[in-house]
């Protein structure tokens, strides 16, 4: 079902800009200070133009078509194949929140200890469901309100991480490629590839729309990773909160992680919701996106959901090569099958496709593994589409 569109050009931007400001791309960012600050600025930008420039595709289909990410989906892959990754979007999203609200928790525990972690994950998770239960035509005022909050906070954080001016001796050792720090940055926009579209279809400006939300996430998480490799480099921690908190800046830190977190992972938890609708219109969007915000709350109290390095690979490995003939089918080929029960010859593609990307991981290219892997997945399609035609 298409919905009515209601976010402004200007809106979509500054959600866009709130949900990259997190504490997992900080964190993210911390892993990139074996290259040292110059090189390792130069991975960031690399691999967020390649995780980026498939972001901004797909969203794209979603606003020009009025499409959900998995309505798009079942474009290329008919019905059940788009049930079947909405069912795989609905899980990774879930763990997402988890993994959000258990960081957020831990950062704020440590700035304000009396709440503990698990009275932190309790309040962000209420304010999460808070923000899914105004909806999408409120939610944008709310969401760009906290994003400009966040991008003044950002400039306090940059300035005390950045103070002193002099890396910390000893931890620039080479031993991160430069190719696989690209593929980790890559990773993070490519985790956003079945949740974009359910945001950029409500823009009134399709294409402005999709290139600001684009624009605005990818300048925002180059900040945020850049943050994180200065917390490395600079004052040798990869907790930005403790960072914040030996500066005095407590009430700082902890509008920044409140917010942060709730700005980011209600995207996640919303779009669980949408994905849900998608495989049954009985299940209500809204009430499963809250499900999904609960049930990650309690995960992140209960559950060990601290390493997500790999989760991130493993995304990308499922959701680059689906998005990949997305955007072929669309531009290229101009196939619909969304009124199919399923297309094998994508479905058989995506499979080659994502055991491509897992072998790939254990090859060191300089341009990271996700460009090679989407090439080659686009032109095996489009060699395909032109044999089967001619046959």
């Amino acid at each position: 079902m298409l919905q009515e569109r209601n976010l402004s050009t200007p809106t979509l931007g500054l959600v866009w800009f709130g949900a990259s400001v997190s504490l997992a791309e900080i964190l993210t960012g911390t892993f990139f200070a074996p290259l040292g600050l110059g090189l390792g600025i130069a991975a960031i930008l690399v691999g967020h133009i390649i995780g980026c420039a498939l972001f901004w595709l797909v969203s794209l289909v979603s606003a020009q078509t009025g499409a959900s990410a998995m309505q798009a989906v079942g474009r290329s892959f008919g019905r059940f194949g788009a049930d079947g990754f909405s069912a795989a979007n609905v899980l990774q999203l879930v763990g997402w929140t988890a993994i959000m609200v258990m960081s957020g928790g831990a950062a704020a525990s440590l700035l304000v200890p009396a709440l503990g972690m698990a009275g932190w994950c309790v309040v962000i998770g209420a304010l999460i469901v808070l923000w899914i239960a105004i909806g999408v035509k409120r939610m944008g005022k709310v969401q760009s309100a906290a994003a400009l909050l966040l991008f003044a906070l950002t400039f306090v954080i940059s300035a005390t991480v950045f103070g002193s001016g002099v890396p910390i001796p000893g931890i620039e050792d080479g031993s991160l490629s430069f190719g696989a720090a690209v593929e980790l940055a890559a990773a993070m926009p490519l985790s956003w590839l079945p949740v974009a579209g359910d945001y950029t279809r409500e823009a009134t400006n399709p294409k402005a729309g999709t290139a600001l939300a684009t624009l605005a996430y990818g300048i925002g998480s180059c900040w945020m990773f850049v943050i994180g490799l200065g917390c490395a480099l600079f004052a040798g921690s990869d907790d930005v909160a403790v960072v914040l908190a030996q500066a005095g800046l407590g009430v700082v830190g902890i509008l920044v992680v409140v917010f942060s977190t709730v700005t980011t992972t209600f995207l996640d938890a919303q779009s669980a919701g949408v994905s849900a609708n998608a495989i049954s219109e009985k299940l209500d969007a809204r009430i499963c996106g809250i499900a999904a915000a609960v049930i990650g709350t309690l995960l992140a109290i209960f559950a060990p959901v601290g390493n997500f390095e790999e989760f991130l690979y493993l995304i990308g490995s499922v959701f680059a090569p689906m998005a990949t003939i997305v955007v072929v089918d669309y531009f290229v080929l101009h196939r619909d099958n969304a009124d199919s029960p399923i297309d094998w010859r994508n479905a058989a593609l995506w499979l080659a496709g994502f055991i491509l990307y897992r072998f790939s991981l254990g090859w060191d290219i300089p341009c990271g593994n996700t460009l090679p892997v989407m090439l080659i997945i686009a032109l095996a399609a489009i060699v395909l589409d032109k044999l089967l035609r001619k046959a």
